[in-house]
């Protein structure tokens, strides 16, 4: 990173022991800072847009209101933050969805901690960033689509051909 300005990142995750992980290792990355941490997507709404992080690392699986709709939240309303999504989910209901809404990364949780630390630099610049389970999924979708669509609104044209540019 060429700005001396650390990355800005707020941690949404319902588990403490994740968000400490993180915070550990975002610290000895260097370059980045962490704003803020969340248990619960309403509370990821609402630190999102107070503290207006550079990138959100979002996990998909939380209470109350999950990280698909969290994420939806903070594209829609320009909360501040790009989202990189940290989950152990790679099924088709939670990647295509994830980034339909605007995740501009998704990321497992079994990725080595550089992944993350590139990942988090990647999102930040603007740059998706996908484990590559993730990429092998869209691609597949793109080459050889579902007989049915995988969500109840599926991709159009437009998204197919960026989602293809991404991968």
């Amino acid at each position: 990173m060429t700005d001396s300005k650390p990355i800005r990142v707020l941690l949404a995750d319902d588990h403490a022991i994740v968000r400490k992980g993180i915070r550990a290792l975002l610290t000895q990355a260097g370059g980045m800072e962490v704003v803020g941490e969340s248990s619960d997507g309403e509370q990821a709404v609402a630190l999102t847009e107070q503290v207006r992080p550079d990138v959100v690392l979002m996990d998909l699986q939380m209470p109350g209101t999950d990280g698909i709709e969290v994420t939806r939240r903070i594209v829609e309303h320009q909360l501040g933050g790009r989202v990189l999504v940290l989950t152990s989910f790679a099924s088709d209901d939670k990647v295509f969805p994830a980034i339909k809404v605007g995740a501009l990364g998704y990321l497992l949780k079994d990725s080595d901690s550089q992944d993350l630390v590139q990942a988090i630099h990647q999102v930040y610049r603007g740059e998706p960033s996908l484990h590559p389970t993730i990429a092998r999924k869209l691609l597949q979708e793109l080459s050889h689509p579902a007989a049915c669509p995988l969500t109840p609104d599926p991709l159009s044209g437009r998204e197919l051909e960026v989602l293809s540019l991404m991968a």
